[in-house]
């Protein structure tokens, strides 16, 4: 049975979970700026897109194009499907994959699989990229999975699991700052979350819906602690 109190928390590999995600996040804070975070900002983007992507084709909708840019901005378009379910899909589904990416962290088998499937995805976007930026993320990280997944096959640097936690956290707390920064602490008339306002008949502006996709975002990163910890009990 799960256990779901974490009752005698916490043994080697929930120690070991817990003070991974944590240097990651102080690594991921100390080189917010710098070039070196870029390709898994961009990721981050791509899964936002890709999100868009996914609620739309699910509403019966029909994805025309994706463009990722180098200056972590990006654009998905659609035609048809359901425009409210398309908008917060973005913010929410890259928060959605980045708690799947930590908890199949926590298991090789289970970080084979998403490493397999973030690796067709890519390769499935690379034939509808709109722009080099996205081709060349998508050919760059298929090279990578490739060589962290060779490496972890046949020698002794196993460290796909640890490229898997890596991706998640970086893109759970990219997803909850990018929320902050374009929908909270600026306002964009273009946003999302002002388009959504727009649409949806409840008395909340842009900035309002930004707050609640930041805090559903949030709770995405604690449940993906709180449920990596029950995995590992």
């Amino acid at each position: 049975m799960p256990n779901w109190e974490l009752q005698n928390c916490c043994q080697k590999d929930q120690v070991t979970f817990l003070v991974t995600i944590g240097v990651f996040s102080l690594v991921i804070l100390a080189l917010w700026r710098t070039v070196l975070l870029t390709p898994f900002k961009l990721i981050t983007v791509f899964m936002h897109e890709a999100s868009h992507a996914i609620a739309c084709i699910l509403t019966c909708g029909k994805v025309e194009g994706i463009q990722v840019h180098a200056n972590e901005g990006g654009v998905t378009q659609t035609r048809g499907g359901i425009y409210w379910l398309i908008l917060p899909a973005g913010y929410l589904g890259s928060s959605f994959w980045g708690m799947l990416l930590i908890l199949a962290s926590t298991n090789l088998l289970t970080a084979r699989i998403a490493a397999g499937c973030l690796g067709l995805a890519l390769l499935i976007v690379l034939f509808i990229a709109k722009n080099w930026t996205l081709r060349g993320l998508c050919i760059g990280f298929i090279a990578f999975l490739a060589i962290i997944w060779v490496l972890q096959e046949y020698t002794k640097v196993r460290i796909l699991r640890y490229v898997i936690l890596f991706i998640g956290v970086m893109n759970s707390l990219f997803s909850v700052y990018d929320i902050y920064d374009d929908l909270i602490s600026r306002r964009v008339n273009s946003s999302d979350a002002e388009k959504f306002a727009e649409l949806c008949p409840c008395p909340c502006t842009g900035v309002g819906w930004g707050m609640i996709w930041g805090m559903i975002s949030f709770l995405f990163l604690c449940a993906s602690i709180y449920l990596g910890l029950v995995i590992l009990s």
